[in-house]
């Protein structure tokens, strides 16, 4: 079995140079969101719920930024919720989704409980876990997409990937690792994604869901539950999803997100970022109108007068707004009490967002925008079609992505603690226990 023999065989110096970058880059961009995550509303509630309900037993690991004692399985559950919470993780265009967010939790729930037990893990190991995990659950993701008519949810196929991983670090054999990404798929959530987009909630990409499917597949195939066979997997029509597996890399189609909003708002901020650095001019004072042309499922966002946190972040308007009114969108921008901020709202009263046929037609391909800001002086500005910040073609720089780390766990730890983690992560592929990470995660 191909995907077997890759999950099993694949060292981490394999693997191509600008892959294991974008592998390093990818987990500290989650790890930052995290960070940035740690004490809104959606993760304090996930947390509590999975100390209630899902306690330590023969398995015990560590929340994340929590430190108390839980199954891997409620860990699971709290750090897929808690990385959704913050809409800053990475994507990727052809699945549709995201793979970090769910696999990354999972990975470290089920890494700390091996720790957990005696069982010390090398850096590169869990390095190699990621990188399996990421590779798999993004051609589960677009092995979904070919065979789906509805559009699903990361949560819906993110999950396979948590097995592959996962089965690496628990060293399952060919037949159990079979019957968990039966298992995984088999119970994989359903997951509309366009209703989260209408009827925004803490549910959000169901990363949560994802990930404790994956960990719960592992598990209950390692106690002999039998599962039916993966179809996005093993089926003849999704061959193609698979065949050059370890040969090309489906991450390196990966993009990054610079603010914590739903990607489909990304380019028109992208194209207010550059108006506002090329025309000092445009400062909320000077604003008539703000008009955005985009794609119908970005149009479709709106999100003028958010009630939360989770209306806000899956917003087009309100995002926009707290761009030109503050100069940023970090989580203080898009959560708490920034979501009654008047001087925010004021500016989202005057934001208007129509469809462009134009746009409409080339996405999912590329995700446009266009923006025109009207001044109080009579001069009308207008963007050119933007692509976001962070697509493959529009690559973040390491000092963006440190200042976007910085912004985000800002607003929960000191400069002191953050460098600490950064150093941790920096250091991971050379360390010979990951357990200096774990402890700078694990702790509150």
């Amino acid at each position: 079995m191909l995907l077997f023999n890759f999950v099993q065989s694949l060292q981490f110096h394999q693997v191509p140079n600008k892959t294991r970058a974008l592998i390093k880059t990818s987990l500290i961009d989650i790890v930052g969101v995290l960070a940035g995550a740690k004490n809104n509303q959606t993760s304090d509630t996930i947390r509590h719920f999975a100390a209630e309900h899902y306690p330590a037993n023969i398995l015990s690991c560590r929340l994340l930024f929590d430190g108390r004692h839980v199954s891997p399985l409620g860990a699971a559950w709290a750090g897929g919720f808690s990385a959704d919470s913050l809409d800053a993780h990475e994507g990727h265009f052809t699945s549709k989704g995201h793979a970090g967010a769910t696999v990354i939790p999972a990975l470290l729930a089920i890494a700390d409980a091996c720790h957990e037990q005696g069982r010390s893990i090398t850096g590169e190991e869990f390095l190699v876990a990621v990188t399996i995990a990421y590779e798999t659950a993004l051609r589960a993701g677009v092995a979904l997409m070919d065979s789906a008519t509805e559009y699903h949810a990361s949560g819906a196929f993110s999950g396979l990937g948590v097995v592959c991983g996962g089965a690496r670090l628990l060293g399952l054999n060919q037949a159990e690792f079979k019957h968990a990404l039966g298992i995984a798929e088999y119970f994989g959530p359903r997951c509309p994604m366009m209703r989260l987009v209408d009827f925004p909630s803490m549910l959000r990409d169901a990363h949560g869901a994802g990930a404790y499917a994956g960990v719960n597949a592992l598990f209950m195939a390692q106690a002999g539950i039998t599962g039916a066979p993966a179809e996005t997997v093993e089926k003849n029509t999704l061959s193609h999803c698979w065949h050059d597996l370890g040969t090309r890399w489906e991450i390196d189609a990966q993009y990054f997100k610079p603010w914590p909003v739903c990607r489909w708002a990304q380019p028109a901020l992208t194209a207010v970022t550059s108006m506002m650095r090329h025309s000092p001019e445009i400062t909320p004072a000077n604003i008539e109108s703000v008009k955005v042309e985009t794609f119908h499922e970005s149009m479709r966002l709106q999100g003028h007068f958010p009630k939360n946190a989770d209306e806000a972040q899956y917003g087009l308007a309100f995002p926009l707004a707290a761009l030109i009114s503050r100069g940023q969108v970090g989580p203080n921008e898009v959560t708490g009490d920034a979501i009654q901020a008047e001087d925010i709202l004021q500016m989202s009263r005057l934001i208007e967002i129509t469809e462009a046929q134009d746009l409409s037609d080339r996405f999912p391909e590329e995700i446009l925008s266009r923006v025109s800001i009207q001044l109080k002086d009579g001069r009308c500005l207008t963007s050119p079609i933007t692509q976001a910040k962070g697509d493959p073609e529009t690559a973040m720089s390491q000092a963006e992505f440190k200042a976007k780390f910085e912004l985000l766990a800002s607003v929960n730890f000191s400069q002191g603690r953050m460098d600490s983690i950064l150093n941790a992560l920096d250091t991971l592929e050379q360390a010979e226990s990951c357990e200096a990470l774990f402890n700078q995660l694990m702790s509150p």
